[in-house]
């Protein structure tokens, strides 16, 4: 392809300053948060409208370059990188509130807007956004579209997909269109739902109209010590599985307490504890007030040494400020991590948490647990030096191990950071042909020419060496599967 070619028409196209090509401007752009590799990509561009995202996958479309969409780069899959060489299209300049509607209690932003300004917008009158990410301060909300992000209120208020309204979506082939709108109902084939989550394979979301939520009347957060895992994840099970309904429920263990204590300077968190389990409670004032009472007790029955109570906002904030900077304090007390995204059944949660130890143990590799653990969305961090050789592989072998052992106990591969191209060798663990066929076809149908975000998501012969097996597999059971699976 004629890069240079490419980079003269889009400087007709788009303003100057938006065209990246120098290669030292290029490095920002080689990785997301998921470091393990890295790929400069020829070209990126900064689009502050619809109108010139439209322009430039136009022109992409037309001289058959594939592309990359990019928010912030926070992603932890490895979505947002060019593997091979494409365009990226990175909208991080695309970051105007367009309108706010109290009455009908919605917010429509450009994809380049931060999560956590969006709650800032609108705090003031007495509303907030509720998906949460820990990376909220700097993670885009196209971003999170894109991955179907989650957080820590996931657990009572749900993932992205059930904040989003109505996305304003630029397709594979530079046409502008709108997919669901500004109502919660709509008749229509929920094609709003489909684009959520698709990772970049389906277009780029321009403008994006969020649901909002009141303000709860209460709110309080418990801090409960563990002297092991397992006795902390028992706290979560009885709590779930009682007429208790948090708002949030986090744990951490001992290697992220050590991390956080160290970095922060903080006292909140026990040092000497196993396992810290956090459980946020929202609500009327005397709903918040029982709340608090029965979940203290049923912690206190699965062993819990102590159980702390924050009402003042103050407080509440000390008590997450560790759990919201766990991973950036592991980060700065080891030289790398390799973060994990599985799922498992909260019954299964003390189990799980004791496997991993034992898995870590196998490996050689300490493993720090940081997590979702009111609806069982692990994070373990695998925790190595980049500079031992042959490391890279020591580690992923360890998160494919674990993600395993999630599947085998009826969990998922992700549970909010995506597939890209960290986990898409993985599907066919989890989906069976013809599953992975229906979705490739429904990709097709959006992306007939596979130029957004190639080789993401899914396992091909290409990018996998397991699938070739796999598709002479399909093959020999007569499924037939898109042309983009098929490419070597």
């Amino acid at each position: 392809m004629d890069w240079r070619q490419l980079e003269h028409d889009l400087r007709q196209q788009l303003p100057a300053s938006a065209v990246v090509a120098a290669r030292q401007e290029l490095l920002a752009y080689d990785c997301d948060g998921l470091t393990l590799q890295r790929h400069q990509p020829p070209l990126v561009v900064l689009p502050e409208t619809t109108a010139q995202v439209a322009a430039a996958v136009r022109l992409c479309h037309q001289h058959g370059v594939p592309f990359v969409a990019r928010g912030s780069g926070t992603g932890l899959s490895g979505g947002a990188v060019a593997e091979a060489p494409a365009l990226v299209i990175a909208t991080s300049r695309m970051r105007r509130i367009l309108g706010i509607d109290l009455d009908n209690h919605t917010i429509t932003v450009e994809p380049g807007v931060i999560n956590s300004w969006v709650t800032r917008a609108v705090a003031g009158d007495g509303f907030y956004y509720a998906p949460d990410p820990s990376s909220q301060v700097a993670c885009s909300i196209g971003g999170n579209v894109a991955e179907n992000s989650g957080g820590v209120h996931c657990l009572k208020y749900g993932v992205t997909n059930n904040h989003v309204l109505g996305l304003e979506v630029v397709l594979p082939d530079g046409t502008v269109t709108q997919l669901g709108g500004s109502l919660a109902e709509c008749p229509e084939l929920d094609l709003r739902g489909v684009f959520i989550g698709s990772e970049g394979t389906l277009g780029i979301a321009t403008a994006v109209t969020l649901r909002l939520l009141r303000a709860p009347q209460s709110v309080a957060v418990l801090l409960a010590d563990f002297s092991s895992m397992e006795a902390a994840g028992e706290a979560v099970r009885l709590v779930t599985a009682a007429a208790v309904q948090p708002a949030g429920m986090e744990m951490m263990d001992r290697l992220c307490l050590e991390a956080v204590n160290d970095s922060l300077g903080l006292e909140d968190y026990p040092r000497d504890a196993a396992a810290v389990l956090l459980i946020e409670l929202d609500g009327q004032q005397r709903e918040v007030d029982a709340a608090i009472a029965l979940a203290s007790r049923l912690c206190r029955q699965a062993g819990a040494r102590q159980v702390r109570a924050a009402r003042d906002p103050e407080q509440c904030a000390r008590f997450w400020k560790g759990r919201k900077n766990a991973i950036t304090a592991l980060g700065r007390r080891y030289p790398s991590y390799y973060l994990q995204d599985g799922v498992v059944p909260r019954s299964q949660l003390p189990r799980v948490l004791a496997a991993i130890e034992t898995l870590s143990a196998q490996h050689g590799l300490p493993v720090a647990n940081v997590f979702h653990a009111g609806d069982g969305n692990l994070h373990p961090l695998v925790l190595y030096d980049p500079k031992v050789p042959g490391i890279s592989k020591r580690v992923k072998e360890l998160g494919a191990a674990i993600l395993g052992l999630c599947l085998d106990v009826g969990g998922s591969i992700s549970g909010e950071h995506g597939v890209g191209s960290d986990k898409r060798c993985y599907m066919d663990w989890m989906y069976g042909g013809d599953d992975l066929a229906t979705m490739l076809l429904v990709r097709q149908a959006l992306n007939p020419d596979g130029l957004a975000n190639p080789d993401k998501q899914f396992p091909t012969p290409r990018t996998c060496s397991e699938s070739v097996r796999r598709v002479q597999v399909l093959q020999a059971e007569g499924i037939s599967l898109p042309a983009e699976a098929l490419v070597f």
